[in-house]
């Protein structure tokens, strides 16, 4: 397999059917789905776990922010999580350290405690790897599932595509950029870090009446946007004119041969929505720039692009490890 999410189909094939069942599990593992929900009375835990495996520098704010960005697209408040440090061999206590700093330094600013985790160096590889398992909570009724959009509801995105991924590309590999890319644009493009946390939007589209709600990871707009259509069993047409993409996203990927809107995207969120207006107006008033880029359908899964209709296919490898497997 390539580098990258392990395809859908095989995840379907291979990892669903062996991971059982429990009645108290309210939300199961699912494609497009970014957490389990555990029933707990009045009150539900939601759960969710991811690494960071393509970015050398901020391992520890990255961390912390993918993964209480997952919990954000449940409307859940985050509460705690776990980190895990694969630390390449020749990790010095001063990386760790660093790591460790910026981690709790993006969780005191999401008010989470890291309760706990797991440390080691770890032969055979060449970064190190982190792992964060976040959990948050709400009230049994109010959890927004991404198989909650139905035909008709409108679809937004929060910010602009590739927020992670031009962060990433722009500090680990600005030698390869120099010469490409001016130093301003590589400078405001590393301070994409920034806008990594979408639980801000996620509280307030969830208030706004948000039907469902997925994180765009890796895939970028476009893999979000089949993930989001496949957790709801139902299609989606993108209008991919209406994808907003920040110039620096732009120049950055058009000196490395990249889509932007296949780039690893955190710091973005899909929202599905039947009231788009007051929801547009709900993310304006808590200060996160939202576009309206397309409608999710009974099956067809399309992006328009260029005045053309293709079929919108599941994500493969992300645009990122293209890159990076090149450098």
């Amino acid at each position: 397999m390539r580098p990258g999410k392990v395809p859908s189909r095989v995840l379907e094939q291979v990892v669903y059917p062996y991971l059982g069942r429990r009645p108290d599990v309210l939300v199961h593992a699912h494609l497009g789905e970014d957490c389990a929900v555990v029933d707990f009375g009045e009150w539900v835990a939601v759960l969710t776990t991811d690494p960071v495996t393509g970015a050398a520098a901020h391992l520890g704010r990255y961390a912390v922010h993918v993964s209480c960005n997952d919990l954000a697209t449940s409307g859940a408040e985050p509460v705690a999580l776990l980190l895990t440090l694969l630390l390449r061999e020749g990790t010095t206590e001063e990386e760790l350290e660093r790591i460790v700093r910026e981690a709790g330094e993006a969780a005191r600013d999401l008010g989470v405690e890291i309760a706990g985790g797991h440390s080691e160096v770890t032969p055979g590889i060449d970064r190190t790897i982190a792992v964060a398992t976040a959990l948050g909570r709400t009230r049994k009724g109010a959890v927004i599932s991404a198989a909650g959009a139905r035909p008709g509801d409108h679809v937004l995105l929060t910010k602009t595509a590739g927020v992670e991924g031009t962060a990433i590309l722009a500090m680990d590999l600005a030698d390869r950029l120099r010469g490409r890319v001016d130093e301003d644009t590589l400078a405001r493009a590393r301070r994409f870090l920034e806008k990594i946390s979408v639980v801000p939007e996620g509280m307030a589209a969830a208030k706004a009446g948000a039907i469902a709600m997925h994180d765009v990871t890796e895939g970028g707009v476009l893999g979000g946007a089949w993930e989001l259509a496949e957790a709801a069993g139902a299609g989606i047409e993108v209008r991919a004119d209406a994808i907003p993409v920040a110039p620096e996203t732009q120049v950055i990927c058009r000196a490395l041969d990249l889509d932007p809107l296949r780039l690893i995207s955190s710091g973005a969120m899909l929202i599905a929505t039947r009231a788009p207006e007051r929801t547009l107006a709900a993310l304006r008033e808590a200060g996160v720039p939202a576009a309206e880029i397309g409608m999710m359908t009974p099956q067809e899964r399309v992006v328009v692009r260029d005045g053309r209709r293709m079929t919108l296919q599941a994500p493969e490898s992300d645009e990122l490890w293209r890159v990076l497997a090149g450098s």
